[in-house]
């Protein structure tokens, strides 16, 4: 039997493509464990649990990148409570939570904890850089300019 990766649904031998997903190719059932995803007929038992927090969408989707190609079951979702701005309610609360497998939560939050220090230290390097590009900016106008 084949497997849709996208749906799940089930297949006969010959068929090359989900129905219901065009362009999704089908792959067999040692490939669908291998990618974490439960074959029809089979609940999924694993638990998720949160691994992080994200303030964006755009960082939310950043970190599940990088947990996806490490090959570990995640997922974000929106907290079901919490402030929507500061502005309202005087708090802010991180909007996304980032859930991976259970058994996957140590590595995950050692990759996102890595990712964010990269993260900063880009943001660091890119200030000064900028800085440093409006000081010699500033230095090359003709006089009384401003």
């Amino acid at each position: 039997m084949k497997y849709c990766m996208q749906c799940g649904s089930e297949y006969q031998e010959g068929v090359t493509e989900c129905a219901d997903c065009p362009g999704t190719a089908l792959v067999d059932a040692e490939a669908m464990r291998q990618r974490h995803i439960p074959l029809p007929g089979e609940g999924e038992t694993r638990k998720f649990v949160r691994a992080a927090t994200a303030e964006d969408p755009f960082t939310a989707e950043d970190y599940v990148r990088l947990l996806e190609i490490q090959r570990i079951p995640v997922f974000i979702r929106p907290r079901r409570s919490g402030s929507v701005d500061v502005l309202t309610t005087g708090t802010l609360e991180p909007w996304w939570e980032i859930m991976v497998g259970e058994e996957f939560l140590e590595r995950a939050v050692q990759l996102i904890a890595q990712e964010k220090r990269q993260l900063e230290e880009t943001s660091a390097e890119a200030a000064l850089a900028a800085e440093e590009e409006e000081r010699e900016t500033e230095g090359s106008l003709p006089p009384g300019t401003l």
